[in-house]
C-alpha cells in the first residue's frame, strides 16, 4: 500500500482492513485475544476478566457501525453477556471495567437500542465509581495489596463514567471522573510533557508517597503508551466537559510524544529507555492509540489548530500502515506487528496487542466520520 499521504491511500486500507477483520472472525472465533507472537501469528485466549478482552469486539462492533454488515454485529453481540457471567463469579475487574463495557456493552446500546446493554455499562461505571479514593481523588489500580495506587492509564477509563453521568443524568459519575482527571493533570503529567505510569498515594491521607516505573524503563523515564493514555484521556476528557485545563494537558503531551518520535513516526517503547534509542523496541500499540488521540484534538480545535494533530495522526497511521501491518501475511491472526507490552518484566516484546489494533481501526474510522466516540 504504497502511497505519500494517508488520505490517498484511504479508501484501499479500509477494504483492505474489511478483508482482514472478516478472516480475523474466522480465525479468533470465541478467542478472547491479548497477545499474537510475531512467528506464529496466533492470538491467545484470556480470561474474559482479563483487560483487554473489550478490545476484540470493539473493533467487531466499529466494522459494524461504518459498513453496517450483520456478521460483525454477530460476532460481537455476546460479550457484554459473557463479562456479567464473569462478574458474578470469583473475578479479578479492576480499573480497567471502561476498556471491557465500554467498547462492548456501551456501543451496543448504543448502536442498537438493547437495554441490557445499557444496565450492564451503568452496572460497571457503577463498579468503578466505587474505587474511587475520596482522600487522594483518584482511581484506585489493580486489586492486590497496593490500595494507595493508581495509574495513568486510568485516563481511558473515565469515559465510561461521563457516559454514565449523561445517561442518568447523575453528576455523581462525572464528579468522579473529574476529580480523578484532575489528578492525573496534578501528578501524571510533567511539566514537559512525559508522563509517569504508577503514582503511590497514601491511601489514608491522600499524600503522595512517589512515582513508580510499572512499565516504563524507571520512575523518571518516559514509557510511551503511558503518553498516548494520556493524550487520548485528556482529550476525551476534555470533549465530555468543555474544560480547557483538560485540552491544554493532551495538547502538552502531544507536543512532547511528536517531538520524540523517530524519523518512521512509531514510538519507541520508552522514549528514554537509553540514551540512543537504536535497537531498542517500538510500540505500534502506543503510536495507535496516540494517533487516535491526535484525532481528538484535531477534532476538538478550530481547523486550523487542529490540522497539526490530524497531519500528525495521518503520518503515524501511514507508517504502521506501510511499515508494520501484516497484510502479506493472511495466517496472521493481527493486524500490527511490532508491539511492546512489559518491557521490564520481559513480557510481550515485539508482538501484536489487540488494543494496538484497536486503536489502528478506531483512528480509521475516525478519519472516514466514525461517531460513537466510546472512549
Amino acid at each position: 500500500m504504497k502511497a505519500d499521504n494517508l488520505q490517498d491511500a484511504l479508501p484501499h486500507i479500509w477494504e483492505a482492513l474489511q478483508s482482514k477483520v472478516d478472516l480475523m472472525i474466522e480465525q479468533i472465533g470465541d478467542k478472547s485475544p491479548h497477545v499474537a507472537p510475531r512467528d506464529t501469528g496466533k492470538y491467545d485466549d484470556m480470561r474474559h476478566d482479563w483487560w483487554t478482552a473489550g478490545f476484540w469486539p470493539g473493533i467487531l462492533w466499529i466494522m459494524y457501525e461504518m459498513t453496517g454488515k450483520a456478521h460483525y454485529k454477530n460476532a460481537a453481540w455476546g460479550w457484554d453477556e459473557k463479562f456479567e457471567q464473569k462478574s458474578i463469579q470469583q473475578s479479578n475487574f479492576h480499573h480497567d471495567v471502561g476498556f471491557q463495557y465500554s467498547p462492548t456493552a456501551v456501543i451496543k446500546y448504543r448502536l442498537t437500542g438493547d437495554e441490557d446493554g445499557k444496565r450492564r455499562g451503568l452496572a460497571a461505571a457503577n463498579f468503578l465509581a466505587g474505587r474511587f479514593n475520596i482522600a487522594g481523588n483518584f482511581l484506585r489500580a489493580w486489586n492486590q495489596d497496593k490500595t494507595g495506587w493508581s495509574i495513568v492509564d486510568s485516563s481511558m477509563n473515565l469515559s465510561l463514567l461521563f457516559w454514565a453521568a449523561e445517561e442518568i443524568q447523575d453528576p455523581r459519575f462525572s464528579m468522579i471522573a473529574k476529580a480523578h482527571a484532575n489528578t492525573v493533570v496534578d501528578h501524571f503529567i510533567r511539566e514537559d510533557g512525559s508522563v509517569n505510569h504508577i503514582v503511590s498515594f497514601n491511601p489514608l491521607t491522600g499524600e503522595v508517597i512517589e512515582s513508580l516505573g510499572g512499565q516504563g524503563a524507571a520512575p523518571d523515564s518516559s514509557w510511551s503508551r503511558g503518553a498516548s493514555w494520556a493524550l487520548h484521556g485528556m482529550a476525551n476528557t476534555y470533549r465530555y466537559t468543555g474544560d480547557t485545563k483538560y485540552l491544554r494537558a493532551a495538547q502538552r503531551v502531544a507536543h512532547y510524544f511528536l517531538a520524540m518520535l523517530p524519523d518512521d513516526h512509531v514510538a519507541h517503547w520508552d522514549f528514554r529507555a537509553a540514551e540512543s534509542l537504536d535497537g531498542e523496541p517500538r510500540d505500534t500499540s502506543a503510536a495507535t492509540c496516540a494517533a487516535s488521540g491526535l484525532l481528538e484534538l484535531a477534532a476538538a480545535l478550530p481547523a486550523v489548530q487542529g490540522r497539526p494533530y490530524r497531519d500528525a495522526a495521518e503520518r503515524i497511521l501511514l507508517s504502521l500502515t506501510q511499515n508494520y501491518a501484516t497484510w502479506d501475511r493472511p495466517d496472521h491472526e493481527a493486524i500490527l506487528y511490532a508491539g511492546t507490552g512489559n518491557k521490564p518484566a520481559g513480557q510481550n516484546i515485539d508482538v501484536s496487542l489487540i488494543y494496538g489494533d484497536y486503536y489502528y481501526v478506531e483512528a480509521l474510522a475516525k478519519l472516514l466520520g466514525w461517531k460513537s466516540r466510546i472512549f
